[in-house]
């Protein structure tokens, strides 16, 4: 294989054990007439007691030359992170390396192991008695060759005498999303009596909230279940489908819900802008295409071709919604501000300002941490403790939601309906002071 070959698939390599975490469940792949010199099939994280399960069958090679390629020049190997920078360093240093050839990587089984034709097939099953995080890869080291095979991989560590189909850092998640789903359910129930008690000023963006809180407690329950179903069986028995629309549902409502607000509809003013409503037409379709790309992620996995562009397209997808949803809080920003100078009624706006203000700023540290901060916990922690970049989501997620939910709560008499006399002349020095100026 050429230079630039080998140097493409060790970049792309390198993107994909930085991207791709931990996975799990049992899986069967087709492969199909595949060129790519090095294929990551799984990530997983083991334990003393780990074990790797690998079955090929109706396997093909076919190759452009008379002569026929070298069987143990295609093979299946496990990599840890700690071994790969030695294994780039050693295919940079000669770009016709074979990676089967090096010693850092963990050898599994070649081609040669195969049964004889018509059946071309294999079943192995290995222990891992170092406990680590690896990477499960097919090598094929045969130049201008293709191949197409079916395959059944099985990780996981022992629990006793029962597998655990769920990486190391992994195996705590469904216990950690049924207490979130708790702590949301009861959220509900006192948001719900929260609106029950203050029916006078109860809007529709409230029973939009609702809604909201109930999306996300199903969410995280789907999420409970599915896990643990991978966890004891290898296979989510269809609740990856539940969670995958209850979290299409979620995700609209949310970025919804912080635009509505923002633009204070309902509360505020009874109908939208047409510019509000240009950025709830741009926001939904774009989270359409997002979770889209979420499901392909996460029911495929980095074996398939697109993988990588499929994580860059929710990536940019997310950060132009991220950044949209800020624009209506900004404008109502600026639109109070103007009001301010000709209606008389200071004490109020200052109380309006303040208050799209401080949401502004949640909105702002929300996004930043769970889009930035978690990001960094989940490259920077042990593989054992991926679990944490979870509670650390999942907790800034319910502070935001709680924060948001108690600055917009429905009462009679609020921020909203600030109409002291007294504090009207403190008020109009306060707007004067441009601290409400982004």
């Amino acid at each position: 294989m050429g230079k630039t070959a080998f140097t493409t698939g060790v970049f792309a390599l390198l993107l994909l054990l930085l991207v791709c975490p931990s996975r799990a469940e049992i899986k069967t792949l087709t492969i199909t007439s595949d060129t790519r010199a090095m294929i990551l099939l799984e990530k997983f994280g083991f334990t003393h007691t780990g074990h790797v399960s690998i079955a090929v069958s109706s396997v093909s090679v076919v190759t452009a030359s008379q002569s026929q390629p070298d069987p143990s020049r295609l093979g299946f190997f496990l990599l840890s992170e700690e071994s790969l920078l030695q294994v780039l360093i050693e295919i940079q240093q000669n770009p016709s390396f074979c990676v089967l050839d090096s010693r850092y990587t963990t050898h599994l089984f070649t081609f040669r192991d195969l049964s004889p034709p018509p059946a071309a097939s294999a079943n192995h099953t290995y222990p891992v008695t170092i406990p680590n995080e690896y990477s499960l890869f097919f090598a094929n080291c045969a130049p201008e060759t293709t191949v197409s095979m079916s395959l059944h991989t099985e990780l996981y560590n022992l629990d006793g005498d029962s597998p655990d189909f769920l990486s190391a850092g992994q195996t705590q998640l469904p216990t950690l999303f049924s207490l979130f789903s708790v702590a949301y359910f009861a959220f509900l129930a006192i948001w719900l009596h929260l609106c029950h008690s203050n029916r006078r000023s109860l809007h529709r963006i409230h029973l939009l909230m609702a809604a909201l809180l109930l999306m996300k407690a199903l969410n995280l329950l789907c999420a409970a279940e599915d896990k643990h179903f991978v966890k004891v069986s290898g296979t989510p028995h269809g609740w990856d489908v539940l969670f995958y629309i209850f979290q299409f549902i979620r995700v609209v409502l949310l970025f919804t819900v912080i635009v509505l607000v923002g633009t204070g509809w309902s509360f505020l003013k009874p109908f939208l802008q047409e510019r509000e409503k240009k950025v709830l037409m741009i926001v939904i379709p774009l989270q359409v295409l997002a979770n889209i790309a979420s499901v392909v992620i996460g029911e495929t996995g980095p074996f398939i071709k697109d993988w990588v562009t499929w994580n860059q397209v929710f990536l940019l997808v997310d950060i132009i919604c991220c950044c949209a949803i800020i624009f209506p809080i900004v404008w109502s920003i600026r639109s109070l501000r103007e009001t301010s100078k000709t209606d008389g009624k200071a004490a109020r706006n200052l109380a309006k300002l303040t208050l799209f203000r401080q949401f502004y700023i949640v909105v702002i540290g929300y996004l930043y941490f769970t889009r930035i901060v978690v990001f960094a916990l989940k490259t920077i922690a042990a593989y054992k403790y991926q679990w944490v970049s979870n509670l650390a989501e999942e907790t800034a997620s319910l502070a935001f939601y709680v924060v948001m939910f108690y600055m917009f709560r429905p009462v009679e008499r609020n921020e909203y309906f600030v109409l002291d006399e007294e504090e009207e002349e403190a008020a109009e020095i306060a707007l004067r002071d441009e601290e409400f100026e982004l």
